[in-house]
């Protein structure tokens, strides 16, 4: 009887033993060492796969480049686009195309003169940035049909829309429609921007 009842003391003893260190555990080391150690765990992990992200991205670096090379020697080879980088030097870029194809046209703009040329914002999202220059010139008949030809005709391509034609004869001089400025002509002329790369694909 007396050793049933020392096994129970020693088994309860035992019992409370265990208790105070889990307790023990739970209050002093988990808190101060077993947690401050699997966050640690988390982050090396986590450290681990950025630099492994980081360096699978380094890796694709050469190929990333020479897709960027190729790109550009592909939109390089296209004529259609402007070879200005910006709006603003492409908008100055239209206007000396317009005023070229007008001198052309007409020398010394004896029947062909710029009346008005403006730049126009386009808020439209397109694919290519668009860049438009409004204008209005009075020329005659054979002067017009060479200024619109030389201007959608050249290199880079230049287009043309919202074309409005009126005749000066009704009221303007004889002496003006003597030399040919019998026609008042507004339109819009535009071009493309090349596209970055990434953003289109140039082929």
């Amino acid at each position: 009887m007396r050793n049933e009842i020392a096994d129970r003391e020693r088994w309860v003893a035992l019992a409370i033993l265990l208790a105070l260190l889990a307790l023990g555990y739970l209050v002093l080391i988990h808190p101060w060492w077993t947690r401050p150690m699997l966050e640690l765990g988390e982050r090396i992990d986590t450290l681990q796969q950025r630099d492994l992200r980081a360096r699978m991205v380094l890796s694709q670096a050469p190929q990333l480049r020479e897709r960027t090379e190729v790109f550009q020697e592909q939109v390089a080879r296209l004529p259609g686009f402007l070879p200005e980088r910006s709006p603003e030097l492409a908008t100055a870029a239209l206007v000396q195309r317009l005023e070229t194809a007008v001198l052309e046209a007409s020398p010394g703009n004896r029947s062909c003169a710029i009346i008005n040329r403006s730049p126009l914002s386009d808020v439209r999202q397109q694919r290519f940035p668009r860049v438009v220059v409004q204008a209005r010139i009075r020329c005659g008949s054979p002067e017009l049909a060479a200024v619109l030809h030389a201007l959608e005709s050249g290199s880079p391509r230049l287009f043309v829309d919202n074309l409005n034609i009126l005749s000066q004869a009704h009221y303007m001089a004889a002496e003006q429609v003597d030399q040919g400025l019998g026609l008042d002509v507004s339109f819009d002329l535009y071009g493309y921007l090349q596209p970055l790369p990434g953003s289109a694909d140039a082929r």
